[in-house]
């Protein structure tokens, strides 16, 4: 079934939504909060951008002035808060996209297609390194996680930690995994020769001789 089409799409709109179900709150103030919350893990949360998405959200009628708030001698702020509408919208896109999975296409996942075009040496290095990364980011994201439920922060509420490093380890896992087949042999990687003026995989030969095959895309040797 398809996604049903609505006039605010970004994703940071879903967050602001879920904010004003706390209390109305000025755009400085969400930024700041979501930051707190370490929920920039989740939404990509500048300033600016988050403004935008603020006007989007009024412009749509899913949030409207509540109030102005002034601090020191800085301009009044606007105080947004829900609409009826807003909060409808909120809920149904929210258990949308719970619902219903999306196909994405990571960066990663189309690199290890051509994983094989590295070579063993190579592709043993890039993974190793991605595995210091995912290491960092493991560290990052416990961390943080320890630190918000520190502060009484209910566990719901930054559940997403949770699966982000679920995900995180998995991945780690897999690419260490991947590393320990290359090194044994277990992941045999075929060779890469020339022929009449174009690359072929030697296991590519026919058995009576004729030309090898051309490889459908130059994907370095796509495991069976």
């Amino acid at each position: 079934m398809a996604a049903r089409k609505r006039p605010v799409s970004n994703l940071l709109g879903l967050a602001v939504l879920g904010l004003l179900l706390e209390q109305p709150m000025h755009p400085y103030e969400m930024a700041t909060t979501l930051r707190e919350r370490n929920k920039d893990t989740s939404f990509k949360v500048k300033t600016g951008s988050l403004y935008d998405v603020v006007e989007s959200l009024a412009r749509a009628g899913w949030i409207a002035e509540h109030s102005t708030s002034r601090s020191g001698r800085r301009p009044e702020r606007k105080v947004y808060a829900h609409t009826e509408l807003g909060r409808t919208e909120f809920m149904s896109w929210l258990d949308e996209l719970v619902r219903t999975p999306v196909k994405e296409y990571p960066s990663f996942l189309a690199a290890v297609s051509y994983l094989g075009a590295l070579g063993p040496d190579r592709a043993t290095q890039a993974l190793r390194e991605r595995i210091t990364h995912l290491d960092e980011e493991i560290g990052r994201t416990r961390r943080a996680r320890a630190e918000v439920l520190r502060q009484q922060t209910p566990r719901l509420f930054v559940i997403e930690l949770e699966y982000a490093l679920t995900m995180a380890e998995a991945e780690r896992e897999w690419a260490g995994r991947i590393v320990a087949e290359i090194q044994d042999g277990t992941l045999t990687w075929p060779e890469l020769t020339t022929k009449e003026g174009r690359q072929v995989w030697t296991d590519q030969e026919e058995p009576d001789g004729q030309q090898a095959r051309e490889p459908q895309k130059q994907r370095g040797g796509q495991q069976a």
